[in-house]
């Protein structure tokens, strides 16, 4: 093959397919038995047409490794953003046990009680007013009555306070937990 011209029609050997492809002729042998290169008679190939197969089979898998490597690293992308989405209701979750974050329905219902509260001191009102501002003998007497019990349902009111160990059963209650879980580790 030293001076001879190349065309479509020139055959090489194993061996000399393997040196222009620079691969081993093992590796040409495999290439063969997958038929991604195709013999003209034993041990003998095309030299155009299998160099040719041999280019489009490596650019097929350089596709493919290309759209593998991206799928990998969307793959990761979605992996981090997993752990990392764990990781923060882990610590909200954390927080929320220790009352050092409400979740909002809790909130709300625990002011919903405050509101009850409320409203069920401003309902007893009239009826704890009603006879003592008939016996009042002026509108300036029968005012100082009702300012009097607003200031003590005002007063009474503002004793209302926040009781972190209710809010721990509400949250316990809502996640099926006992109350008194220490208890059972001992």
């Amino acid at each position: 093959m030293s001076n001879t011209k190349i065309t479509p029609e020139t055959e090489v050997s194993t061996t000399e397919l393997a040196c222009v492809l620079g691969i081993t002729g093992r590796y040409i042998r495999q290439l063969a038995e997958d038929g991604q290169l195709e013999k003209v008679s034993k041990g003998r190939f095309l030299l155009c047409e299998s160099v040719q197969r041999y280019v489009k089979s490596q650019s097929k898998e350089d596709a493919r490794s290309a759209e593998e490597q991206r799928l990998e690293k969307a793959r990761q992308a979605a992996d981090v953003t997993l752990k990392s989405s764990k990781a923060k209701i882990a610590k909200l979750e954390a927080d929320e046990l220790q009352g050092k974050m409400h979740r909002s329905e809790d909130v709300a219902a625990l002011t919903e009680d405050l509101i009850y509260t409320i409203r069920s001191s401003l309902m007893a009102l009239p009826g704890r007013l009603a006879v003592d501002v008939v016996d009042a003998q002026t509108p300036a007497e029968a005012s100082e009555i009702i300012r009097r019990e607003v200031y003590a349902v005002m007063s009474e009111l503002s004793h209302y306070r926040y009781d972190p160990k209710r809010y721990e059963e509400r949250v316990r209650g809502r996640m099926n937990w006992e109350t008194n879980w220490a208890d059972d580790d001992e």
